[in-house]
Parts: structure tokens; C-alpha cells; sequence
């Protein structure tokens, strides 16, 4: 009897092995990190992408996510920013993509007591302005994941100043989810010499599967080349 074939879930998280053969003879792994109330979904094109260039690739499943969103209230946060700044020497370089690290919200002040009253709001998923996309988000908003997030800032932000690596920052002009004061945080404040915000102008918040996504695949790529160069 026939067996039909599995698919993974498209929230599974996705691991392909490096291919030395395309990347010089020396085996390069790229870590890709989705968002707050994602899912490995919105990153996987992106990863095949960099697979198919020889590059090692991982994409994991936050814990919290991917499941109900009420798991998210359960879970600490953290940021790809962060691993940069406390495993520096194994980090190469730094490619964010609409990083979500301040805000010009004043509600936001208001979630240490919020988080008590209001367990959820609307949700942010799906802000793409390409038809038919999906990143299989949570269609709720956890206050008590979010006041985790902001209290995050407080350690991220003011030790931003021990991120050295080469910086490669992608910014959608047209976002629905977060402001624009991530980026003067993050390009004012880490001490990279090398550094480059390039503006997305066809996509929202989820670029990476939007309109410019293809966009996104080559100049990384060719970020992980350079900055992994021999």
C-alpha cells in the first residue's frame, strides 16, 4: 500500500547542511532568528536561498511560538542583536531585517500593568504587501510576550556598543507593525565600522516574504561571502 509523503509543518524549524564544496572549501553557517509572535515560516525561503549558495542553515523555532498564542505569554524574549553582543568572536556578522528594539509608543509604558488586565490584543501577523503570503503568525497580540520584549530593550540596547561586526540593515519605508526609531537605535549605537542600512521600498513589515525578498536573498549572500571571506 502507498504511503503518502509528510510535509513538515510550514512553523517547523529548518536545519540544511553546509555544501563546502560552493563556499571555498570551508563550511559557513548562517543562523536566522523570525520574529515575535512568527514563526520559521516568514524565514524559509530566505534560508533556502542561502542554502542553495553552500551555506549552512538554521532556523529555529522560538519556544512560545508556533503553537497558541497563549504559549507566548509563558516565555522570556530574546534578540539576534543579543548573541552578537555576549558570543562576539562566533559571530561573523549581523543582518537584520525591520529589527524591533524601541518604539515611539507611550502605551508601551503602560504593559507592566497592562499585562494583568488584557491577556492579548489584535495581532500583527501578516503585514506583507505581496497576495497570498503567510508566515503563520499568532492572530494575538500576548501582552505578557510583549512587556518580555521591552524589557529585553533595557539590556540590548545600552550594551548595543559591544556589537563590532559588520552590519547589514534591511528597512521596509512602508511598515505597519514597528516605527522607525529601531534603526537611529541600532546604527547610532553599536560600535560597527562597517556598517549599511539598505531601504525596502515595495515591502511592509515581513520582508522577507514580500516583494523584495529576492532582493534580500542576494545582498546577503553576498554580505556572508564577504564578511566570511578567508
Amino acid at each position: 500500500m502507498a504511503v503518502a509523503p509528510t510535509h513538515p509543518s510550514p512553523t517547523a524549524p529548518l536545519a540544511l547542511p553546509a555544501q563546502p564544496d560552493r563556499t571555498g572549501g570551508r563550511a559557513i553557517g548562517v543562523l536566522l532568528v523570525h520574529g515575535f509572535t512568527g514563526s520559521p515560516a516568514s524565514l524559509k525561503p530566505w534560508g533556502q536561498a542561502l542554502a542553495d549558495q553552500g551555506y549552512a542553515v538554521e532556523v529555529p523555532l522560538l519556544p512560545g511560538h508556533g503553537t497558541r498564542w497563549q504559549d507566548l505569554n509563558a516565555a522570556s524574549a530574546s534578540v539576534a542583536l543579543r548573541l552578537a553582543e555576549t558570543r562576539g568572536a562566533d559571530v561573523s556578522g549581523v543582518i537584520l531585517v525591520n529589527p524591533f528594539v524601541a518604539s515611539m509608543r507611550t502605551e508601551l509604558h503602560l504593559l507592566p500593568v497592562l499585562k494583568h488586565v488584557v491577556p492579548a490584543l489584535r495581532g500583527v501577523a501578516n503585514d506583507i504587501k505581496k497576495p497570498d503570503q503567510d508566515e503563520h503568525g499568532y492572530d494575538r497580540l500576548p501582552l505578557k510576550g510583549l512587556a518580555e520584549v521591552t524589557a529585553m530593550w533595557k539590556v540590548v540596547v545600552p550594551d548595543l556598543k559591544l556589537v563590532t561586526q559588520p552590519l547589514l540593515y534591511f528597512r521596509s519605508n512602508d511598515d505597519h507593525v514597528i516605527d522607525v526609531s529601531s534603526s537611529p537605535t541600532i546604527l547610532h549605537g553599536v560600535s560597527s565600522a562597517d556598517i549599511e542600512e539598505r531601504t525596502l521600498e515595495n515591502s511592509y513589515h515581513v520582508a522577507t516574504l514580500d516583494h523584495d525578498a529576492e532582493r534580500i536573498f542576494s545582498e546577503s549572500a553576498e554580505f556572508v561571502a564577504r564578511v566570511c571571506a578567508a
